[in-house]
């Protein structure tokens, strides 16, 4: 799936984009991760990877240890006890059920001392997320805060139980709106999408670029990114995530997990993971996004089942982009916008890690494809308008009938 030059430059055009002050956030950030490398405690930082506890006090005091050793007296999340937790969600009723899956349950609870509505995640005590997954989301999501991660209200680690308190939003995840559309929910438009893809790419690039030591989130999926009243994204279930590479090293070594299909190929093959493992699950997700089809869907014809390989001939050529739009959108998308979203796509999902543009490139180029998606539809609008009141000749409907490649998406 090879890109041409034309396209990467266009891709190095939307960076020009980037306000003056992301440009000195940047700067800034070159600064503290400078001053991280350099500081001569940076080793102390803790690994996730070796963490075992012979009791369940010692797993409490260290958790409270860690939390306020590395929070530095600024973690806001709250420690609940059990019984609060059972009150909040009436002993956790199936009726205040919202999801479920590997790692356990989520309920809407209410904490009445606060008038505060929360999502309750009991971790399944037998399940896939133990004790090391349920710290380093405790830990990432009480010290990293924006307004594209869900905000951890607190957590409880009475007895045998592991449990997470977010805030709650009231959309659901993205999953819920796109790829288990129900006769309730209206198809989410093109705005929203462009909307939603922009936000959560904002997530990980503060992950990656501001979060020192950097974080690889390891697991962006359309069930992990929910949405508040107004679609606003938060990215949300962290016990996947890794400390990304600092100072010389180039990858962490890990073993592979996550959710097939939404996993890098160098990642998968290797358990080396970078930064741009992240950008090609994005690339995943953002094609979901544009499709309406899920990344493995066993549904359809064996040739169409994977979504990537399926996409993979289809960028190849402009005349087929259409064929990759959600059926649901019913042609209500600017052409030119479907073109750079494909772009975006194509790229954030090359083989070949290096080749993948950074995330805060993505941020950009989303940014200038979401402030731009009104005037482009506009202008889609008035050249189908001039189409009709312009008979073809028959050298131009020759041109129109030829193939032209992914270069030509500006055009």
């Amino acid at each position: 799936m090879a890109l041409s030059s034309k396209m990467k430059m266009k891709m190095n055009c939307f960076t020009c984009c980037v306000s003056k002050e992301e440009k000195i956030n940047k700067k800034t950030l070159k600064k503290s991760n400078q001053e991280y490398k350099n500081n001569k405690n940076h080793k102390s930082q803790p690994s996730y990877d070796n963490l075992s506890f012979r009791t369940d006090s010692n797993r409490r005091r260290y958790i409270a240890e860690e939390i306020a050793k590395l929070g530095k007296g600024s973690i806001s999340a709250e420690i609940f006890s059990y019984l609060e937790l059972k009150i909040a969600t009436q002993n956790f009723n199936n009726d205040r059920l919202l999801g479920e899956g590997g790692f356990g349950r989520v309920y809407k609870g209410n904490i009445e001392s606060k008038n505060l509505d929360v999502a309750v995640k009991q971790l399944d005590r037998n399940g896939f997320q133990g004790t090391r997954e349920f710290l380093v989301e405790v830990l990432i999501l009480s010290l990293l805060h924006h307004p594209n991660l869900v905000n951890l209200v607190g957590y409880c680690s009475d007895g045998d139980q592991r449990i997470l308190v977010y805030e709650y939003l009231p959309n659901g995840s993205l999953e819920d709106h796109l790829l288990e559309f129900g006769p309730d929910k209206k198809p989410l438009d093109w705005s929203t999408r462009m909307k939603i893809a922009e936000g959560a790419a904002r997530g990980l690039e503060y992950l990656h670029d501001i979060a020192s030591p950097p974080v690889i989130y390891r697991d962006f999926k359309a069930s992990n990114i929910l949405l508040d009243e107004n679609f606003n994204p938060k990215l949300s279930d962290f016990g996947l995530a890794k400390l990304g590479p600092t100072g010389d090293k180039s990858h962490v070594s890990t073993r592979v997990m996550g959710t097939y299909g939404y996993c890098a190929p160098e990642y998968a093959s290797t358990g080396q993971l970078t930064s741009k493992s992240d950008v090609y699950s994005f690339g995943v997700v953002f094609l979901e996004m544009i499709t309406g089809r899920r990344v493995i869907d066993t549904s359809k014809p064996s040739e169409e089942q994977n979504l990537v390989l399926w996409a993979q001939p289809l960028f190849k050529n402009k005349k087929n982009f259409h064929l990759m739009v959600d059926p649901l959108l019913e042609g209500n998308y600017p052409r030119k916008g479907l073109y750079q979203a494909l772009a975006i796509a194509a790229m954030c999902l090359q083989n070949e890690a290096s080749v993948r543009p950074l995330i805060g490139d993505v941020v950009s180029a989303l940014t200038f494809l979401a402030g731009n998606r009104k005037k482009d539809k506009d202008r889609d609008e008035d050249e189908d308008e001039a189409a009709e009141d312009t008979p073809k000749t028959t050298s131009q409907s020759n041109t129109d009938n030829t193939g032209t490649n992914e270069a030509d998406v500006d055009k």
